[in-house]
């Protein structure tokens, strides 16, 4: 089976105009659901990982639960903006200095996420190379939206 030019013109058209709303709300979506796992205790497999990262980068001002708690909140909100399209520019915002300390751990516990092979934990902040990915790509339409006549 082989589609003509026109169907693929008009499948390209589509995907041009709907392609990075659908990655925005499944951003959103996997944000929405890593945040809502950590506030409930020992649901999230990055839970340590996040308790240490903070502690790290806050020099001891917040652990533990605080940690968590911080943590979920933000994901929601960046999740909930990136699914409804509303204070899109503040989720993005918050994104993008949460990039921070989401990617952190790669600098800050290298030796431990990667004794030899991957750990679990490894993986799990690998894949937030995509999702940062990702948030580039819908941070640079949002902005270029508002820009265009």
């Amino acid at each position: 089976m082989s589609i003509s030019f026109a169907q693929s013109t008009k499948v390209a058209g589509w995907l041009e105009r709907q392609s990075v709303d659908i990655l925005r709300v499944s951003l959103g979506l996997v944000f929405l659901a890593f945040g809502v796992l950590k506030f409930f205790p020992g649901a999230s497999p990055a839970e340590d990982l996040v308790i240490r990262t903070i502690d790290r980068l806050t020099l001891g001002m917040v652990g533990g639960q605080a940690a968590l708690l911080i943590t979920a909140v933000l994901e929601c909100f960046i999740g909930i903006t990136l699914i409804t399209g509303k204070l899109l520019r503040a989720g993005l915002a918050v994104l993008g200095m949460s990039l921070v300390g989401i990617l952190s751990p790669l600098v800050l516990f290298f030796g431990d996420l990667f004794p030899g092979t991957p750990t679990l934990e490894a993986q799990y902040v690998f894949k937030d190379i995509v999702l940062a990915a990702a948030g580039l790509v819908v941070a640079g339409q949002t902005l270029s939206a508002r820009r265009r006549p």
